[in-house]
């Protein structure tokens, strides 16, 4: 029995039954379109809070942040708060550039994406040392983001974006060499 004659049976015109669309092509446009949201996207908000961490208002927005992190809390002692949030930018628009180097090197782009994973590990260690970052709510079983955790919860998702991004990098610079 041939395709067609099933499908007339069915009720379905054989026409159809030929036009089946092969979604292949169209994934892969919409793989290539949201990677390149997410490397560029992520490049975006390096930038912006990169360059805004001059300011001395974010300089005081991240004092709590940083203060209260193991990691990083020790520069208050040696450095001031604009020149730690001074730092911190710089490494953010390093990172940043070193993504957007993607097209003509691979490999820079995977420095930029695992320098990323860095910075966002970082931030979100921020959700553990940071007072307030938690909150309980009367009658909820488990903790919610007070205002400083609804800051940083974000970069969960960047750090995922940060992990595919030097996964593509690092694909990409391999069969470079090849």
């Amino acid at each position: 029995m041939t395709m067609a004659t099933m499908a007339r049976e069915a009720g379905v015109a054989p026409r159809a039954v030929a036009r089946q669309w092969d979604a292949a092509p169209a994934g892969a446009r919409l793989e290539t379109v949201g990677g390149a949201i997410l490397r560029y996207g992520l490049v975006a908000i390096l930038l912006y809070f990169g360059f805004f961490k001059f300011h001395p208002v974010e300089a005081e927005a991240i004092r709590p942040l940083v203060a209260n992190s193991p990691l990083m809390g020790w520069m208050y002692g040696v450095l001031s708060v604009q020149v730690v949030s001074t730092l911190i930018g710089i490494g953010e628009i390093v990172v940043a550039g070193l993504l957007l180097a993607r097209p003509w090197s691979a490999r820079a782009s995977a420095v930029g994406g695992a320098g990323a994973i860095v910075i966002f590990i970082t931030t979100l260690s921020f959700l553990f040392t940071t007072p307030g970052a938690w909150a309980s709510i009367p009658g909820w079983p488990i903790p919610m983001p007070g205002p400083a955790g609804s800051f940083l919860i974000k970069d969960l998702f960047l750090l995922g974006a940060a992990v595919w991004i030097t996964g593509e990098s690092l694909r990409a610079a391999s069969s470079a060499r090849r």
